[in-house]
């Protein structure tokens, strides 16, 4: 096994997940080379990792757009990524998808050896595979790094990784200078957005804006905090309800940031309070300290990873959650979960997160 092909084509977090998995196979196999497959919004987050030697983007909103524009046009797109994918003479493919295309993709491509997660029967074109009933029992890393018993491997990473490059964190470092911010200074971090995979559903894993500007507040009174509000470009009106929601003054650094940017500055603060989704894992990754705030998903699958003192969790003491189980959602309007969150008892995490 010299030449691995690994699929994921999911969101930040489940990409980051990966990543020790790319460590266990990069760092124990002698002459290991490595490849990924992953989405157009999760690239970034590989292609400085020194592990990984080449990153292939299969984004199926641009193959449906395509396609719809122009079924030649997108087949011939599809080969053309097939047969990038089949020069590079992968031997062995670790498949995180969970779904039979990408194993129809890794037998067409050639790979002899697929191995991977047989979720409902869907891993018909995998070689070896490790049934699920789903994610239920123990954090997602630890699922992905089972899957190296069948190659009789171990694993030897229990740390996700993402390598950030010298430009991304000076920006980050002249972008707080510039905002005020001097050295001493306790730097907060507040991402009120955040679980785009989940498209217009994200909502549902939000905690409300007028809490988030609560907690940044009393941070911003107790501890004398710079309140720092993270957030993509789609999520700019999230952010600037919360800014206006605030008493005290916030750097907003929404829509301003790269993938990379956002992960150098999330890496700069003492401390980032986020809802559950990719934002709060890069900054665990990056070594701040964090505060996550889960409703309807289940913390121990998905929480911060590794766990550990600096890394806080919590959740709304409501009978019904953790209510996405399986990849489905309990149909909700209440988000009870999230609302009986307090902003005491975040602000509180958030002091016991800074003193570990």
């Amino acid at each position: 096994m010299k030449y691995v092909l690994i699929i994921n084509p999911f969101g930040i977090g489940d990409v980051l997940f990966s990543t020790a998995l790319v460590e266990s196979l990069g760092r124990q196999v002698e002459g290991c080379h490595i490849g990924f497959l992953c989405n157009r919004r999760t690239e970034g987050l590989l292609k400085n990792n020194p592990l990984i030697d080449w990153v292939f983007v299969f984004e199926k909103d641009e193959y449906r757009a395509l396609w719809n524009k122009s079924k030649i046009e997108c087949v011939k797109k599809f080969v053309s990524l097939l047969k990038e994918i089949r020069a590079k003479r992968f031997d062995t493919v670790v498949d995180l998808s969970l779904s039979r295309q990408f194993g129809f993709m890794a037998w067409l491509a050639g790979i002899p050896r697929r191995i991977g997660l047989n979720y409902k029967n869907r891993g018909v074109f995998l070689t070896e595979k490790m049934d699920i009933a789903g994610y239920n029992d123990k954090h997602v890393v630890e699922y992905y790094l089972s899957l190296l018993d069948l190659i009789k491997l171990r694993p030897t990473a229990n740390y996700l990784m993402l390598y950030i490059s010298d430009d991304d964190r000076k920006w980050a470092k002249d972008f707080l200078a510039a905002s005020g911010v001097k050295e001493g200074d306790l730097v907060a971090g507040i991402v009120p957005g955040g679980g785009a995979s989940w498209g217009k559903d994200a909502v549902i894993k939000h905690w409300k804006g007028e809490k988030f500007a609560g907690v940044a507040d009393l941070l911003a009174e107790k501890r004398e905090a710079k309140v720092v509000i993270l957030g993509s470009e789609a999520e700019k009106d999230i952010c600037e309800s919360v800014r206006k929601k605030m008493s005290a003054p916030a750097i907003d650094a929404c829509g301003r940031t790269t993938l990379l940017q956002f992960a150098a500055l999330a890496g700069m603060c003492n401390l980032v309070i986020a809802n559950d989704g990719g934002p709060l894992h890069i900054a665990a990754v990056m070594g701040a300290r964090t505060v996550g705030i889960f409703g309807p998903v289940d913390e121990k699958v998905y929480g911060q990873y590794p766990p550990g003192e600096k890394h806080r969790i919590v959740t709304g003491k409501a009978e019904c959650r953790p209510c996405y189980r399986n990849f489905k959602l309990r149909d909700c309007d209440i988000r009870k979960c999230l609302d009986v969150i307090t902003v005491e008892e975040v602000f509180e995490a958030a002091e016991e997160a800074l003193k570990a």
